[in-house]
């Protein structure tokens, strides 16, 4: 029998304060709700600026530990109030002077599952993120959530296909990347890299980017979020390159049977040959 998961990521524009971008995210869980859905992701960073296009230490004030801070906590009682599965892409602290970007993710009935450090950690003009963050240390978990088993890859990380495929070795089925990417930079990547990952691992990917132009430079987020099935093929329409959207899609699991039963790429892996990819 098929299992249809109804997923939701949600792109947005920078607000200009931390509250008010807080509950524009509350209201989105509630929408999500409304319209059935059972599992959503944010953008990463969600509830600030994308800060990154500038070196500041003021900025460290918006990490908190994780899932002792309130913001964790704000969302764990909104995900057990509405029984919705949530993936919260944050800024760390583990101590201070430690931090990394990170994604919680909180199961339908509030309980904190765990989290994912991102791996991948760029250094380039409008993402100057070493100054921000260590490079994660989580390994590559996928959490058993209400809604089956579901993994999380942050930005920059999707052009690395290492943890794509540990995922998948995992038993990830959905894979949601959390991004804040620019038009400029890394359009031409934003619809080839996800889908040809949904392929070769064979699994949903949820692609979620912000949009907008924010004061602190000229990085243009062009959202175009969207979800992809292990054939490469859209689930319905790409969101707006402009414009704030609830991205709600219905995703038919049974189509991950159909696509590995047809292509045994996990059978015809050869391990023992990849042993110089790990060489520095």
């Amino acid at each position: 029998m098929s299992r249809v998961i109804r997923a939701a990521v949600f792109q947005t524009a920078w607000t200009g304060d931390k509250e008010s971008m807080i509950q524009v995210h509350e209201q989105a869980v509630r929408d999500a709700a409304a319209q059935g859905a059972q599992v959503l992701c944010f953008q990463e960073l969600f509830y600030g600026p994308y800060f990154c296009q500038v070196q500041d230490p003021a900025f460290y004030e918006y990490a908190e530990q994780i899932p002792e801070g309130p913001i964790v906590r704000r969302f764990q009682a909104l995900a057990k109030e509405l029984g919705i599965v949530l993936v919260l892409p944050m800024y760390e602290e583990e101590q201070p002077g430690v931090l990394y970007n990170t994604a919680a993710v909180i199961d339908a009935d509030g309980s904190y599952l765990g989290k994912y450090r991102k791996t991948h950690i760029p250094q380039v003009r409008g993402f100057w993120e070493k100054f921000y963050f260590r490079p994660g240390n989580s390994g590559w978990p996928v959490f058993d959530t209400a809604v089956g088993k579901v993994g999380v890859y942050i930005c920059y990380d999707r052009h690395f296909p290492e943890g794509w495929r540990a995922l998948g070795l995992a038993g990830a089925e959905l894979v949601f990347n959390p991004s804040a990417t620019s038009r400029g930079l890394s359009a031409y990547l934003w619809q080839l890299e996800q889908p040809a990952a949904a392929v070769a691992n064979e699994y949903f990917v949820g692609a979620i980017n912000r949009v907008g132009v924010e004061e602190y430079g000229d990085n243009d987020f062009y959202g175009t979020s969207y979800f992809v099935d292990p054939e490469a093929q859209f689930v319905g329409e790409v969101a707006s390159d402009k414009e704030t959207e609830l991205v709600v899609r219905d995703l038919d699991m049974a189509k991950l049977r159909e696509v590995r039963d047809r292509w045994q790429f996990y059978r015809d892996r050869a391990p023992g040959a990849y042993g110089p990819l790990t060489t520095p």
